[in-house]
């Protein structure tokens, strides 16, 4: 089983469960600035929906490239940390090759250069 991961778009999060090439299950829904907080709890949600644990989980496959510096950020760090922590490889990007069976760490390619300060109001 694959779970994939994309939190860059547009405010919103897109998961998905695959089995091989075909989708097992997919969730998409809104999730502006709240990432952290909701990609968790969606994740266990739609595992437990579809009575899969967590140690089913085989590969992790998440988008690395385009959206919000900090969502994609948010998405990135949780499947690295998924990743790590069941000790299966994590795929970035659609043309990315997992180089081994174990878990790797996957970068994010940001479109441009962070604004990690708050915008001064003119």
């Amino acid at each position: 089983m694959i779970l994939f991961i994309n939190t860059n778009n547009d405010g919103g999060i897109k998961l998905a469960l695959k089995q091989g090439s075909k989708s097992v299950a997919e969730k998409m829904f809104k999730a502006e600035r709240l990432e952290a907080e909701k990609l968790l709890p969606a994740i266990e949600a739609m595992l437990k929906a579809k009575k899969i644990n967590l140690k089913q989980i085989k590969k992790i496959e998440v988008a690395n490239r385009g959206g919000s510096f900090t969502s994609l950020r948010i998405g990135v760090v949780t499947a690295n940390a998924l990743g790590y922590a069941l000790g299966i490889p994590v795929k970035g990007g659609q043309k990315s090759e997992v180089k081994s069976k174990k878990f790797s760490v996957v970068e994010p390619f940001y479109d441009r250069e962070p604004e990690i300060t708050a915008r001064k109001k003119k």
